[in-house]
């Protein structure tokens, strides 16, 4: 699959190489066709590295947990899951969910260029602690984060298990809803 979307990558260059060529030669359009190309592989490089993963062109799913250049909603939530939204919209659908009296639910939700819904009730609580960088996170209490780290616990977390959710969003936007 690698050599598929390298080979994608290499195609979309060649037409922009040329389209840009005609554009310059017939009308006169002078076009910075390397920069441009530098600056989307750094992008690329930039997007790979942060989910840790490699990104698709085509593959609107990367994983069962990983949205790029699409939506999903997703409602069979799990301890210890890590879900990553780019370029695209996820719904993260906690209604659902009921941690143990044992053992509380952690998730990690990362939104790169993207959109992300999360969906709670008040039956249980949250424990929140969002990153963002050039972003913005609505949270339970409704203030509006767009630049560093919060944490805010909603409901009574020392009496009754909990959610805990670990949010970054970068050049995005997480907004919790309560239903």
């Amino acid at each position: 699959m690698k050599t598929m979307n390298w080979s994608i990558l290499l195609g979309v260059l060649l037409v922009l190489f040329g389209i840009g060529l005609i554009l310059k030669v017939i009308f006169n359009v002078d076009i910075p066709l390397v920069r441009i190309t530098v600056a989307l592989f750094l992008i690329y490089l930039g997007i790979r590295l942060f989910i840790g993963k490699d990104v698709g062109f085509i593959s609107r799913h990367g994983n069962e947990n990983t949205v790029v250049f699409g939506q999903r909603t997703f409602n069979q939530i799990t301890d210890d899951t890590e879900y990553n939204v780019v370029f695209g919209k996820g719904i993260i659908d906690l209604r659902n969910v009921h941690p143990t009296d044992s053992q509380e639910i952690f998730i990690r939700l990362n939104t790169v260029f993207g959109s992300s819904d999360v969906l709670y009730s008040d039956s249980i609580p949250l424990k929140i602690r969002a990153t963002a960088a050039f972003a913005g996170t609505k949270l339970p209490n409704g203030n509006t984060e767009s630049f560093g780290t919060f944490e805010l616990k909603t409901g009574n977390p020392d009496n009754k298990p909990l959610v805990r959710i670990e949010s970054n969003t970068v050049f995005g936007e997480t907004l919790y809803r309560k239903f």
